[in-house]
């Protein structure tokens, strides 16, 4: 009887032990401790074996041509082969445009950072908590505690087309938190950015990106809209378990890998920018690098200053549920990590 307490300490402990194993995300482990390959195309040549049906990466390395990678299929049905050109939806990475939109027209007087959402938007009042509290500078750096209108009803099996039927969705709803007081990531904020732009400049907000972003950049491969675009051009997305390819969902901008590389180089030395001025303020709102996610399509978009060099991944296979985000920031280490080595 004396070793019966040691007896079940064992296997309680050994219970733990296998209960623990089985909430290991071996997917992910498994990935990352795979010996590193010699070369960034053998490593992108990796991407089925990471649940993805298509991968383009895009690499400007100062000093060095450009250099694009793909492997996978630009549309998986058809067997076409991933294309370093194609179009791609760049979903959250929009916000670095609406950023620099922001900070260009603060610089040129016409919206003040510091005043509220009821000084441009008096309707909603009563509508969004703490609209007279809530400042500019809070809604770009989503500290406004306005609730993200994505976060709802399932939202990405029925998506909203208009800002007004998405705004809808978090109108009289309480604050996730006093302005200021906190951070959450709220689309809801860069909607309505959107609207203060369009309400300021009188037109679209794409035709002020065209005009002060791409024109000046040279940028023509860059589009508003599935519906300016030759549809074949755009990769297919996918979302696992669900059949159908979500290329002509309309859910905001695409790109090359190439344009939003060159954008993000341009916002990282400053040419996107007047003068240096502007440049402190968009610093003083805003970061220098992105991600997206939208059903279908994920992407990283980042300028490594170690190594001067701007690294795009696009993969075109999504899971909300599962390991596919992590997979992609794996697939991104280790290019990163091939990338170092081969500047030794």
């Amino acid at each position: 009887m004396k070793n019966k307490p040691k007896l079940i300490l064992r296997i309680v402990l050994l219970l733990s032990t296998v209960i623990s194993l089985y909430f290991v995300p071996w997917p992910i482990v498994t990935a990352w401790i795979k010996p590193l390959p010699d070369t960034i195309q053998e490593q992108v040549n990796q991407a089925s074996d990471y649940g993805f049906d298509g991968i383009i990466v895009y690499i400007d390395h100062a000093g060095k041509s450009p250099q694009f990678y793909t492997s996978g299929y630009h549309n998986t049905e058809s067997k076409i082969p991933a294309k370093p050109n194609a179009l791609f939806k760049i979903a959250s990475n929009d916000k670095l445009y609406t950023s620099v939109c922001i900070a260009k027209l603060v610089y040129d007087k016409k919206i003040d950072l510091n005043k509220t959402l009821a000084d441009y938007f008096p309707e909603l009042v009563g509508r969004i908590e703490y609209a007279n509290t809530i400042t500019i500078k809070m809604m770009v750096q989503h500290r406004s505690g306005i609730p993200n209108y994505t976060d709802f009803n399932n939202y990405w099996a029925n998506p909203k087309y208009t800002n007004e039927e998405n705004l809808k969705i978090v109108l009289d709803l309480p604050a996730s938190f006093k302005p200021n007081t906190d951070y959450e990531y709220s689309n809801t904020n860069y909607l309505l950015l959107t609207e203060l732009i369009e309400k300021v400049t009188e037109k679209p907000k794409f035709d002020y990106i065209n005009q002060h972003i791409l024109k000046p950049l040279q940028l023509t491969n860059t589009y508003n809209s599935i519906n300016d675009v030759n549809i074949n051009r755009v990769m297919s997305g996918y979302y696992v378990g669900y059949d159908k390819d979500l290329k002509t969902e309309d859910v905001g901008m695409l790109a090359t890998a190439e344009d939003l590389g060159k954008f993000l180089r341009a916002l990282n030395n400053g040419d996107v920018f007047k003068n240096k001025e502007e440049q402190n303020i968009y610093s003083s709102i805003y970061k220098y690098e992105h991600t997206g996610l939208v059903p279908g399509y994920q992407s990283i978009a980042k300028y490594h200053k170690d190594i001067d060099a701007v690294v795009i991944q696009f993969t075109n296979t999504v899971n909300f549920e599962g390991y596919n985000w992590n997979l992609s920031e794996v697939m991104y280490g280790r290019i990163l990590k091939i990338l170092r080595k081969n500047q030794k």
